[in-house]
């Protein structure tokens, strides 16, 4: 009994995701499903990020330029060899994973701010290679490819765009925990804590690290290739550098070093600057419009001031809260039951 009182409580949370996908769709209208769509799709990147940076303590700031890899694989299949949006997605990932793994290699040698700062440098040579390549890419044109239509009938396009992103989120999301609470995850802490110890344990600091960054590549790969299906259009500047920066920002306030604390983060890169534009909007200076990222930056701080340790840190203070909650009430019902 006292374990089934554990685990309810966390299987319910766990399950009330899945719920919450399936019926929100139904309960909003059409916009905000494609606005869910894209949550979605921040958090597989994200996720992807949480590995490389949360676990394996490596800083990313060209997590972006991961996304743009795969959002031009899905587009030069599409448009330039007729193979089908869905079939991309996989290959995106993979092409993308491979791409992210042999960037880890020549960046063995660096950490720290060296490692974020060549990271940064792919995140601003990837647009520029786009744009290079004319004939192949479209250069700063870019490229449309054609909006799949909802399979099922009586859905929407958006809300299918939804189910469809949140699916893949679904079990990409469950294989990476399922990764990281065995063997490989118990390295990636190794290596990002103790990387003198992890070594002398027999941990491979070279060959965990640039798995590292295969798996975040992949994951933004599927991402970015999810992005490009649902917006019917790429160019170089979908993929700016502010990018890294958002995706980097969403990893962190969800906290570092945990999973389900990333749903936070893509929920807040993707509706935290619409509130602040819109806050903008509403407060006006003699000299003109308050700027919309002077909002998003108190909001930003506000954030970091109350949530240090992001939500996963919160989430971590509630745990004994509950706790204590549930075994009062569970002590009430007891003696009420022995009156």
């Amino acid at each position: 009994m006292p374990r089934a009182r554990r685990v309810l409580p966390r299987a319910a949370a766990v399950a009330a995701v899945p719920l919450a996908v399936v019926f929100l769709p139904k309960a909003f209208d059409d916009y905000f499903n494609y606005r869910l769509a894209f949550v979605g799709t921040y958090f597989i990147a994200i996720v992807g990020l949480n590995v490389l940076t949360g676990y394996s303590g490596q800083i990313s700031l060209g997590h972006g330029a991961f996304m743009a890899f795969g959002a031009y694989t899905t587009v030069i299949l599409d448009a330039n060899y007729g193979v089908g949006e869905y079939w991309t997605i996989p290959v995106a990932g993979v092409l993308t994973g491979i791409f992210g793994f042999l960037f880890g290699l020549p960046a063995l040698r660096l950490s720290g701010v060296y490692l974020a700062l060549a990271t940064f440098g792919l995140a601003t040579s990837i647009p520029l290679v786009a744009k290079r390549f004319e004939g192949f890419t479209g250069g700063g044109q870019g490229k449309t490819i054609a909006l799949p239509p909802s399979p099922i009938e009586g859905l929407s396009t958006n809300a299918w765009l939804s189910y469809l992103t949140w699916a893949i989120a679904g079990v990409m999301f469950l294989g990476v925990w399922l990764l990281l609470r065995g063997r490989v995850g118990r390295a990636f802490r190794a290596v990002r804590d103790a990387p003198i110890a992890a070594v002398s344990s027999g941990v491979g600091l070279a060959g965990h690290k640039t798995i590292a960054f295969g798996i975040a590549a992949a994951y933004a790969g599927v991402a970015g290739s999810l992005l490009a299906i649902a917006i019917a259009y790429v160019n170089p500047d979908t993929f700016p550098v502010s990018l890294s920066i958002l995706l980097l920002t969403g990893a962190v306030l969800g906290g570092l070093g945990s999973l389900e604390g990333m749903l936070f983060g893509a929920f807040f890169i993707q509706f935290v600057p619409g509130w602040a534009e819109r806050l903008s909007r509403h407060l006006h200076y003699n000299e003109g419009t308050v700027q919309p990222t002077v909002f998003y930056g108190l909001i930003l701080l506000a954030v970091l001031f109350l949530l240090p340790a992001g939500a996963a840190g919160l989430m971590r203070k509630s745990g004994p809260v509950l706790k204590q909650a549930r075994g009062w009430l569970y002590s009430r019902r007891d003696s009420r039951a022995t009156a």
